[in-house]
């Protein structure tokens, strides 16, 4: 590990310069807590820092949880090494669940420790950068106890925003680098109401009183006709490829629990930042003024009254 600043390129230096200007810019103009997370960097031969396994019932969509101190419960486990990873899955999958295996570029230790910035970071365009370290750094600022869903769909809403902010600031809502936003938002938004679709077709299915087995028969049914739709609509669809190679995946809930977990479907973070004057300072100063919920409390609800709402 070495000091972000001591690159030996001019490529390092460019990236530490557009690093450090964005976590200036999450620091001083969001309002985020100041750590000394993404001040030192490490090189790394791979393209991902860790895989991380999530676990759901097989016939519905109930996650797997793991708890750990501080945090709580949460519906996924890091392993650095990917070996470890895949033994997690064979133990689960023995228990009857389906499970998912993704590689992340980032944790947050929640301030505990500094998070640095790894060599595949270098490649990312400029706002995917700005995300990942405004979206880490809302997770050290703020992280509720036992409520893993609220703090990733809030961490997901202030890292989009910030890194569109951003890059307004920076380049201006005319520029190239603000158009790769509104583009891959759109084939973004797309692919959601594709997974969402496939979401709704299930619910009903393993809310039936059907014995599982017919359950599982026919949820293989409905995945596989969501995916030859998918390959036959995706041209019409999408305007680049990258997400072509949804129909090869091997799709199951604890895959869609992802989408369920990060991505908020009734648009509540957003909503609530447009009725409470869409000023991400401002909502940020609200967030961190949250402590975690008693029984029975919902962490929106006493957001929403941070921001004086209700």
């Amino acid at each position: 590990m070495k000091r972000l600043l001591d690159g030996d390129s001019a490529e390092d230096a460019e990236f530490a310069r557009r690093v450090m200007d964005i976590r200036r810019f999450a620091l001083e103009e969001l309002g985020l807590r100041e750590t000394s997370n993404y001040t030192k960097y490490v090189d790394i031969d791979r393209d991902y820092l860790a895989a991380v396994v999530s676990a759901s019932a097989s016939d519905s969509f109930t996650r797997h949880e793991w708890w750990f101190p501080v945090v709580g419960s949460v519906p996924y486990k890091g392993f650095f090494n990917p070996a470890d990873a895949r033994k997690e899955r064979s133990k689960l999958e023995k228990k009857g669940l389906d499970v998912w295996i993704r590689g992340v570029d980032a944790f947050s230790t929640l301030g505990w420790f500094s998070d640095p910035l790894y060599s595949y970071m270098k490649d990312y365009p400029v706002h995917r950068l700005a995300d990942l370290i405004i979206h880490e750094s809302l997770h050290a600022t703020i992280y509720l106890k036992n409520h893993a869903q609220f703090n990733e769909e809030l961490a997901e809403f202030v890292g989009s925003e910030g890194a569109r902010l951003y890059i307004e600031k920076t380049f201006g809502s005319d520029s190239d680098e603000y158009r790769a936003i509104t583009g891959s938002d759109g084939d973004s938004t797309v692919f959601l109401g594709v997974i969402r679709d496939l979401i709704a077709e299930l619910e009903p299915l393993y809310a039936a009183d059907l014995p599982r087995e017919e359950k599982l028969q026919k949820k293989a049914e409905i995945i596989q006709a969501a995916k030859t739709r998918f390959d036959e609509n995706y041209d019409t669809l999408f305007q680049n490829d990258n997400y072509r190679g949804l129909s090869e995946l091997p799709i199951n809930n604890a895959y869609l629990e992802l989408y369920r977990l990060y991505y908020e479907e009734d648009h509540y973070f957003q909503d609530l930042y447009a009725r409470s004057g869409s000023n991400l300072p401002n909502f940020i100063t609200a967030v961190k003024t949250l402590k975690p919920p008693k029984a029975r409390q919902n962490p929106k609800a006493l957001l929403e009254k941070a921001l004086s709402l209700n």
